[in-house]
């Protein structure tokens, strides 16, 4: 079956400051894909623990895994800091495992990346998050969004100003929303692997040797 309600989307940031120029794209983005229909939500990262200095039921991280299983595609933007994505989204991602049982909370998903810079444009924050995109195993779309100063970029209310920057950001959500529809009910079939099936297989067949070995015993 298809599925007919509209496409939800996590959005990540990775700043903390009262005027955060990665949560501001991140809010621009959010606008404009839910324009093309898409369903979106935030975390605020404020008061998330640094990974393994709490117990994972704290409950921002379980707001945050909450909300991991919840999306369909997820944004990641954050700014460039050192060269580098910010501690402040590294620590998101740490706290979403790659399984949680059975399921897999980010697994299949689509996934656009976008970074600021305060100087001239860089793609190294944009690349570090394709790394972390694949070892999450989730689908990275091609396109990509890369706004230098971005404190030229914005108007006091926080929107952003006509732009090639901007343009490519609708690029970018057009992109994701597209493959999120293509995507979303395939995930189960295009993420089937062989040696996950092999594993599989094995734990089951050591399963039923120990119930008919339990059997057997229970007859003596």
């Amino acid at each position: 079956m298809v599925s007919t309600h509209k496409p939800r989307i996590l959005f990540l940031y990775g700043s903390l400051r009262d005027r955060s120029y990665s949560r501001l794209l991140a809010e621009e983005a959010a606008r404009i894909i839910t324009e093309f229909g898409a369903e979106t939500q935030f975390f605020d990262p404020c008061e998330l623990p640094i990974h393994g200095s709490v117990e994972a039921t704290h409950p921002k991280v379980q707001e945050l895994r909450e909300l991991s299983l919840w999306s369909e595609g997820q944004v990641w933007s954050s700014p460039e800091m050192h060269g580098n994505i910010t501690g402040i989204l590294k620590n998101q991602i740490d706290w979403i495992p790659l399984s949680l049982g059975a399921v897999r909370p980010t697994q299949g998903r689509t996934l656009a990346v976008m970074q600021v810079s305060g100087g001239s444009q860089s793609f190294n924050a944009v690349n570090t998050m394709r790394i972390l995109g694949r070892w999450m195993r989730m689908f990275t779309i091609p396109n990509q969004s890369s706004v230098a100063k971005a404190y030229q970029e914005f108007h006091e209310d926080g929107t952003m100003k006509d732009s090639a920057y901007r343009d490519r950001v609708i690029d970018v959500m057009e992109e994701l929303y597209k493959f999120t529809l293509l995507l979303r009910d395939n995930t189960d079939y295009l993420t089937d692997r062989y040696s996950e099936r092999k594993e599989k297989a094995a734990q089951e067949a050591i399963i039923a040797a120990n119930n008919a070995l339990e059997l057997n015993t229970s007859k003596l």
